[in-house]
């Protein structure tokens, strides 16, 4: 009887160790088929903003610069004005002596006055002549109506006579008219001769035709300047005059930005040498590429009331060439690309592997825009796409993205 329960005993013992046997095979084997399965790193498709950026090096240049000339020549007396020194529009820059202009004046100033006497004159001898012509006038009226009255009692020799002096007379009376307009016209020379000449003199007071900057000095006291307005002499200039409180910024645009240059462009400036930033504005373009370098100028202006900018200083900018806020975006790493044939690898919501053709638009640095293909919150596979075949399962592994991503262009910045 003891033998027995012996057997009994050892029969459970067995039975317990074969039924923990099999659970533990049946807990590896679950364990080795969730291993089998593959992760793969995913993003989800969500909106975003994309950006493109042109970072372009530029240039100062003044707004205006140009070689201020006299416009009659002589020696200079004196010179008022420097290198770097600011002046305004109308400002005395420099006074010359020209002898004889000054006689010339003279000469015009007496001749006005002479064709001013002469008028005088004329309107004299008018008045004589019209006095005259009135008296002859009147002998022949009242000889003419005695002879009407009584035929016989006046000669027709004396009245062909009296009618003669009338009509003499009358003749002298538009001469002297004729005289006075003369004189007229010739005082109305002579003036216009005097304002010329008088200009002329006004000029020898060489001024600043707008506000600026002194750039450079051509000329000393005492110097011959020929005038600047025969292109037969070459007249030396008396100074430089830059507008630099008002600076031009030209930039660079090369070829394949041109297109998304346009008026009121938002331009970010720095400028290092002044450790300074602003934004400005483009205003103006030459709407023509250089053909040697590829690029049309393009311009933004710079208010520089306090000169702290210099021209011929550089500046780095950056240009906003596109913008796309709101759009569907996914990292770039998960395009697939086969020619002309643009997919990404998505996972479904039963985990499986689902290739997909995607029609894309502006591409950034880390993401890219999806116009077809996708919809929101579909996961895309962002790496190793390779290692997956269409159908199979995958665990998922989300990685966040950014929501705006910038693409910035170099060209010729010294960033």
């Amino acid at each position: 009887m003891r033998k027995h329960t012996c057997f009994i005993f050892a029969g459970l013992a067995i039975a317990a160790v074969l039924d923990l046997s099999g659970c533990r095979s049946g807990g590896q084997g679950s364990d080795a088929k969730a291993a089998e399965t593959p992760s793969a790193t995913v993003a989800a498709v969500a909106k975003g903003s994309i950006v493109h950026d042109l970072n372009l090096a530029g240039q100062f240049q003044p707004f205006q610069v140009i070689d201020v000339h006299a416009k009659v020549s002589g020696y200079i007396r004196r010179i008022n004005v420097d290198i770097g020194d600011r002046v305004k529009q109308g400002q005395t820059l420099a006074i010359l002596e020209v002898p004889e202009l000054d006689a010339q004046l003279r000469g015009t100033v007496a001749e006005l006055a002479r064709s001013k006497d002469e008028i005088t004159r004329a309107r004299h001898e008018v008045t004589r002549a019209e006095s005259e012509h009135a008296s002859l006038h009147s002998d022949y009226t009242r000889l003419k109506q005695a002879a009407a009255s009584q035929p016989g009692l006046i000669a027709q020799q004396e009245l062909d006579d009296a009618q003669a002096k009338d009509l003499s007379s009358e003749a002298r009376v538009d001469a002297a008219k004729a005289a006075l307009s003369a004189a007229t016209q010739q005082s109305e020379g002579a003036k216009a001769d005097n304002e010329r000449v008088g200009d002329l003199a006004n000029y020898t007071r060489v001024t600043a035709p707008l506000d600026g900057v002194i750039t450079w000095r051509y000329a000393d006291t005492g110097a011959l300047i020929q005038a600047g307005t025969s292109s037969e002499t070459q007249s030396l200039p008396i100074v430089k005059l830059s507008q630099s409180d008002l600076l031009r910024l030209r930039l660079p645009v090369p070829e394949d930005a041109v297109e998304f240059i346009h008026e009121g462009a938002i331009v970010n400036v720095n400028v290092d040498a002044v450790h300074r930033a602003f934004k400005g504005k483009v205003v103006r373009f030459t709407r023509n590429l250089n053909l040697a370098t590829r690029t049309m100028e393009t311009e933004i202006d710079v208010p520089n009331k306090d000169l702290s900018l210099t021209p011929g200083m550089y500046a780095n900018t950056t240009i906003e060439l596109e913008r796309h806020d709101g759009v569907l975006t996914i990292p770039v790493q998960a395009l697939i690309r086969n020619g002309n044939q643009i997919s990404v690898l998505v996972v479904d919501a039963n985990h499986h592997v689902e290739p997909r053709n995607v029609t894309i638009g502006l591409q950034g640095t880390n993401l890219v825009e999806v116009k077809s293909g996708l919809e929101q919150g579909d996961l895309v596979i962002t790496g190793g796409q390779s290692n997956y075949q269409p159908g199979e399962a995958v665990n998922a592994k989300v990685q966040q993205t950014p929501d705006i991503d910038t693409s910035e262009e170099q060209s010729g910045g010294t960033k």
